[in-house]
């Protein structure tokens, strides 16, 4: 039997145990690590994973857990504390998601040290209590996306700028977070690091924001600040100041 026919024959078998999952959610408990982070990569796929169904397909050694639309809420996120060696972690949902919250994130902070990629876009009840649990207790992030929590401020800005020395992507686009939160992230540890940057749509950004960002950073190839109503055209002068010729490879922002 060529080793193509195994893998097809393996990935046959675990999708049927994913459409019988109840009826064998027992036997799949004892699975071995390795075939469990691929059930759980074809569960993902599916939006599968639920509260009533993580527990079965964790285990300690777990790395990367893409739950991008699945039916999670705090009560699944609290048993991740088994998975104390979990690296990238993805709760984006593609609809305003009210089930994640700041408590059940506050759990995997404490339990998963090693995070390095953190994805929260449209968690609406995420405030800055669990991203600034986050931040002084996961020092190895790189990758942090906050857009759409729509209760974040500055305080989250300036825990990962005080924290997170190795953070190099940031999206807090549509937030609450002022001229103040960006200065103190792009002054922080991680100023000379950061090389993207989305704060779309947040209201309460100016010019200083973006010249902040453009001064303290000279790593910067991605920033984009479209739909920033009180951002004017000293932006735009800024940028022509401030950053050499095809230095920064995106770059969005909105004429009013």
């Amino acid at each position: 039997m060529s080793d193509d026919f195994g893998t097809s024959l393996l990935q046959l078998c675990l999708r049927c145990l994913v459409r019988s999952f109840a009826r064998y959610s027992n036997d799949v408990q004892s699975l071995p690590p390795n075939l469990k982070d691929k059930l759980l990569k074809i569960m993902s796929m599916q939006s599968a994973v639920t509260d009533e169904n993580i527990s079965q397909v964790l285990h300690p050694g777990l790395q990367k857990l893409d739950l991008r639309d699945c039916n999670i809420s705090d009560d699944g996120l609290m048993l991740l504390q088994v998975c104390t060696q979990l690296r990238k972690i993805n709760l984006n949902s593609r609809q305003y998601t009210l089930s994640i919250t700041s408590e059940g994130l506050k759990v995997v902070a404490s339990s998963c040290p090693h995070l390095s990629e953190v994805c929260l876009k449209r968690c609406r009840n995420v405030s800055d209590e669990g991203i600034v649990a986050l931040a002084q207790q996961c020092k190895l992030l790189q990758i942090i996306n906050i857009g759409g929590c729509l209760s974040i401020t500055d305080a989250s800005l300036h825990a990962l700028g005080k924290h997170c020395r190795f953070l190099h992507s940031v999206d807090f686009s549509a937030t609450k977070v002022s001229d103040a939160g960006v200065i103190g992230l792009v002054s922080g540890v991680c100023s000379q690091i950061i090389k993207e940057i989305h704060m779309n749509r947040c209201v309460n950004l100016t010019d200083d924001a973006v010249e902040s960002v453009l001064i303290n950073c000279p790593q910067i190839f991605i920033l984009l600040f479209h739909d920033c109503p009180l951002i004017t055209d000293r932006s735009r002068e800024a940028l022509e100041q401030l950053v050499g010729p095809n230095k920064i490879k995106q770059v969005t922002w909105t004429v009013y």
